[in-house]
């Protein structure tokens, strides 16, 4: 296209405004999202955009090569082929590997018009197979999920209705399974409600001055029994003085998960710490464990939803393995932010982030 306007500039009188119509059209294509280019008749590239090259990550130039030259892939050079000598189109996804990895749908189509030659158009599709994928697994995770226990209710009911409900040893056990499962499935059920409504907005939070202090005692006394049976000592190091600006409910929610889930994994005779501290225009919560750490892969996706570093364990556990992924919506949602630090043998420790309140942001940071 620039040796055709460069041309074209080069005549005189009406030819000018063919080289404007080349230049708008240039402009055109270069302000396209999608990659664009025009093989010759051989399949040879002689034009494209600048979208292309960075689709492509390419710090080579393009013009002058095969489409099997620049993209790995025979499957593209065939249909360039196809579209230059039999004037078909044709569609199809790439996966192009290297220092970004892309998936990428391509339409290559004659030129037409007796012009001879190719176009394509590269359209970036990976955040899209992305989101695919994430939903897939988000169904088959859910139907996981509910299968155990719904097939523990039905099978347990079946006994009982075969004959076992009259047998005064084995009922009552049935029974109190029954209940246990249909409490998991009732936990499971809340959780995939209330991250919907995280994940859509529907959940309208309040913003208004928390004491920190009190959502931790409170998040604190309803694990409790578990970490008296257990024999874990939960130590609770937050200063009255400290208030954010969040939604209570969702502040002690956050807090809840996270206690919930240090006791969970400590091991017997252990310790939980919650410890606060103000940084800034910031209130730092962290809860930490003695427990036994997580290997470093695993912490980037800790906090999707049913990731579990170890299945088996932590579906003895019981939970929902939805717990992080709603500590992770709701603190974004209150403008903060969560990470964790962990290694194995050495426990692990959840950084929590909130805004502090106004009417202590001019105050000197509170001590814990």
């Amino acid at each position: 296209m620039k040796n055709l306007i460069a041309t074209a500039s080069a005549d005189p009188g009406p030819v000018n405004e063919v080289s404007r119509a080349l230049a708008v059209l240039r402009a055109v294509i270069d302000g396209m999202a999608e990659g664009v280019w025009v093989t010759s008749e051989d399949g040879t590239v002689v034009e494209h955009n600048n979208a292309l090259k960075e689709l492509l990550f390419s710090g080579t130039a393009l013009v002058g090569h095969k489409a099997g030259e620049i993209v790995e892939s025979d499957e593209l050079q065939q249909a360039v082929e196809r579209a230059c000598r039999e004037h078909t189109s044709s569609r199809l996804e790439l996966n192009l590997e290297g220092v970004r990895p892309r998936v990428v749908s391509v339409h290559v189509s004659p030129l037409g018009h007796d012009l001879g030659g190719s176009s394509a158009v590269f359209f970036d599709v990976t955040e899209l197979r992305r989101l695919e994928k994430v939903r897939k697994d988000f169904v088959a995770n859910v139907s996981h999920e509910l299968r155990t226990p719904v097939t523990a209710i039905r099978g347990y009911a079946e006994t009982l209705l075969s004959g076992a409900l009259s047998d005064p040893a084995a009922a009552p056990k049935m029974v109190d399974i029954i209940h246990r499962q249909s409490e998991r499935l009732s936990e499971l059920v809340e959780d995939l409600l209330e991250l919907s409504r995280l994940e859509s907005r529907e959940l309208q939070l309040l913003e208004k001055p928390i004491n920190l202090a009190m959502a931790a005692l409170g998040a604190s006394e309803a694990v409790r029994p578990k970490a008296r049976a257990r024999n874990t000592e939960l130590v609770i190091e937050v200063s009255p003085e400290l208030f954010v600006l969040a939604d209570p409910r969702g502040v002690e929610q956050v807090v809840l998960n996270l206690l919930d889930n240090a006791v969970k994994y400590t091991p017997l005779n252990g310790h939980v710490w919650v410890h606060a501290r103000r940084a800034g225009a910031q209130v730092e919560l962290t809860v930490k464990d003695d427990g036994p750490g997580i290997e470093a892969r695993h912490l980037p996706r800790l906090f999707e939803r049913f990731y579990r570093v170890d299945k088996g364990r932590s579906r003895d556990m019981g939970g929902t393995g939805l717990g992080l992924s709603i500590v992770k919506h709701l603190v974004t949602a209150m403008k903060g932010d969560v990470r964790v630090e962990s290694a194995p043998g050495q426990g692990s420790t959840f950084f929590v982030t909130l805004p502090v309140a106004p009417e202590v942001a001019g105050n000197s940071p509170a001590s814990s």
